[in-house]
């Protein structure tokens, strides 16, 4: 990116105001932060008087940048009603009892022949009652537990229902997910993806693992698992292809959905023999090596599945081999997302503490039970001293876990010092948005201005984009690097210096958003005895 261009995408916004940092704490200590300035007092109170409204603080938050959201799987993130239409397109067969797509047995005419007791998807369209099973089938919506089936139970078995969908539509759910990030002032998402590993998976049938994880690494590449990376490439080129079709990007005709920059992480399924968990991880490792776009890995599915439990710390080594082999790829892991009772007392104790000490992650996704590890006060300070941010889910939290409010671990990690940053998860299936998170942090968990602030902040600190921060110290949002300046238009050396950093371009460009966010947020309504109302 050019100088000149840096400067006018800037300048635009003029000169911003100083921006105060959270008065959060640092490894367990208070930290000082900076004076607030005029604009960010007047919006913070604004915020604060909207507190006992919840339309109103809606409306505020809608509007509130919000950075980026590091932790959202794509196919969990579409809402229900696009899957009933694409599975119309596909002629897919729907049964209406178990509420699940399948495929059709062959068209007549162009409609598609189900099995006895399903009927076609796209009837769905024109029958309320089956559209409407299937939305709730689809997602949490009106989900009531009962006997034998919670929300645990009905949250993971949504993905089978609608996961007969095809591939074709990956470009169309990018772009909805896109679109409704920049419908609420968020501007980069990295999206959990599983490309296609059947190369990996039938070459793991045929290598045992023997907990050799050289010997298996090289016998895989040996064997072709890197062929199985030009589909992965192939795919996410199809996506991107699909995505930028439907927003017209590069066009005179571009949406605002074009600005979200979006990047994948490489999803592994833990749920398996260690030998397939073994080979995706290492295509997901091969992958990020050669495609930018992918950014890193993570690992999903339940936690406290079968194979989840109980080949968690085998997994864990696997990581930290690989890790060796390939440093430069990034790591973010879902680690405690356990709730007391849902496994035996001892599966709570050391999750998190092996995802970060073992296995090297740079993020953790969820850590809900954290104060449930053994010394979770120590394990705590590492995380802090370390800068590994938690990825936090609320909504998911409650629907899956059971946790919410003053049970959530989120104030012990603010109370700590650990970076933190509220995310989605599964909007799609949760039925949810961003904006809709930060609502329950501020009316569920206290938050003010200023931490909600810090969590857009601390997203993109926290991003896996190459380049420096903007930031001069870790999650320290006082100084800036570069020659830049806070409250002052880039420099020539400010200029030249985002421009050799993805990251610090997407921090500089959530600054502008904050300075014109503040600028323009109305003024706290007094009443006649001075009072704000």
């Amino acid at each position: 990116m050019e100088y000149s261009i840096i400067m006018n995408r800037f300048v635009r916004a003029s000169a911003m105001l100083a921006i105060a940092a959270p008065c959060l704490c640092v490894q367990g200590r208070p930290q000082k932060a900076p004076a607030a300035n005029a604009d960010e007092r007047r919006t913070a109170e604004q915020m604060e008087q909207s507190r006992a409204n919840p339309p109103a603080l809606h409306a505020f938050l809608l509007r509130m940048p919000k950075g980026g959201d590091l932790h959202m799987h794509l196919s969990g993130a579409v809402y229900a009603e696009t899957f009933i239409q694409d599975a119309a397109e596909d002629g897919l067969c729907a049964d209406p009892v178990k509420l699940v797509l399948l495929p059709n047995r062959g068209t007549d005419k162009g409609v598609p022949t189900c099995a006895e007791g399903t009927v076609a998807a796209a009837s769905a369209l024109k029958n309320q009652k089956l559209y409407d099973a299937l939305v709730d089938g689809f997602s949490m919506r009106g989900f009531v537990p009962y006997a034998g089936w919670n929300g645990h139970d009905q949250f993971f078995a949504t993905f089978a229902r609608f996961g007969g969908i095809n591939k074709s539509h990956l470009g169309e759910w990018v772009d909805e997910v896109a679109t409704r990030a920049a419908a609420q002032n968020e501007q980069y998402l990295e999206l959990m993806h599983t490309p296609d590993f059947s190369v990996a998976a039938r070459l793991a049938g045929q290598h045992p693992w023997t907990g050799n994880p050289a010997a298996l690494r090289e016998a895989l590449l040996s064997a072709g698992l890197r062929d199985n990376i030009a589909a992965d490439r192939a795919e996410l080129d199809s996506m991107e292809l699909g995505r930028n079709q439907r927003e017209h990007c590069g066009t005179p005709q571009a949406v605002p959905a074009c600005n979200v920059q979006v990047r994948y992480l490489y999803q592994v399924l833990r749920s398996a023999e260690p030998a397939r968990v073994f080979a995706q991880t290492l295509l997901g490792f091969e992958l990020a090596s050669v495609d930018p776009r992918v950014v890193g890995i993570n690992f999903v599915q339940p936690e406290d599945a079968y194979l989840a439990m109980t080949q968690y710390r085998t997994q864990m080594a696997m990581l930290h081999y690989l890790r060796g082999v390939y440093p430069k790829v990034h790591l973010s892991l879902h680690a405690g997302e356990l709730s007391p009772g849902m496994v035996p007392p001892e599966g709570l104790r050391f999750h998190i503490r092996e995802a970060v000490e073992e296995a090297g992650a740079e993020r953790i996704g969820h850590g809900v039970d954290v104060l449930y590890e053994t010394d979770p006060a120590n394990l705590l300070q590492t995380m802090a001293q370390r800068h590994v941010m938690v990825e936090v889910n609320l909504t998911s939290n409650d629907v899956i876990l059971g946790i919410r409010g003053k049970d959530h671990s989120l104030g012990s990690y603010l109370a700590a010092g650990v970076p933190v940053a509220l995310s989605t998860d599964d909007e799609g299936v949760s039925r949810i948005d961003l904006t809709h998170e930060y609502e329950r942090a501020v009316l569920e968990q206290g938050l003010t201005y200023a931490q909600l602030k810090a969590s857009a902040r601390t997203s993109l600190e926290h991003a896996f984009l190459p380049g420096e921060s903007l930031w001069a110290a870790p999650d320290e949002f006082t100084a800036m690097r570069g020659g830049c300046t806070i409250g002052a238009a880039p420099s020539q050396p400010c200029a030249a210096f985002l421009t050799g950093s993805e990251r610090a371009q997407q921090q500089w460009e959530l600054e502008r958003r904050f300075h014109v966010f503040e600028t323009t947020t109305p003024k706290p309504q007094v009443s006649a005895k001075g009072e704000a109302k």
